[in-house]
């Protein structure tokens, strides 16, 4: 059982903040902060590498106009837009959500870090990422 698809059939309720024949969007109930709101495809599909192009276009368009509108009502400083992609990097329903996350300042309950990896030979990397 997928508990989006579950609340996007109407039997696990929620807090609807955009629907369209697509799309819903819903705030998270963990509010990590206030306004703490998710985008999902009303289609099934485990995730962005899973998902077709059109899905992805059309989340990531209301992802857009929805964080523009939360920082604007929330009086938020920025804002993160994310997804996460497998168990590893912190994905826990198999159903592809976007997260946006208002950030009011740094002493926000999210931390986002990007820590200094040791050094890389960026020429190796590219080969590996292209694929050649």
């Amino acid at each position: 059982m997928c508990v989006f698809c579950e609340i996007i059939k109407g039997n696990i309720p929620s807090a609807k903040v955009y629907e369209d024949d697509d799309v819903l969007a819903i705030l998270d109930i963990s509010q990590v902060t206030f306004g703490h709101t998710l985008v999902m495809p009303k289609k099934h599909c485990a995730n962005i590498l899973e998902a077709d192009e059109e899905t992805v276009l059309k989340c990531a368009a209301v992802a857009k106009k929805l964080a523009k509108q939360i920082v604007e009502n929330t009086k938020a400083t920025g804002v993160n837009v994310l997804t996460n992609c497998g168990e590893s990097a912190g994905q826990t329903v198999d159903h592809l959500h976007f997260h946006i996350i208002p950030r009011y300042d740094e002493n926000d309950a999210i931390t986002i870090k990007f820590n200094p990896s040791k050094e890389q030979d960026l020429g190796q990397v590219l080969k590996v990422v292209k694929g050649e």
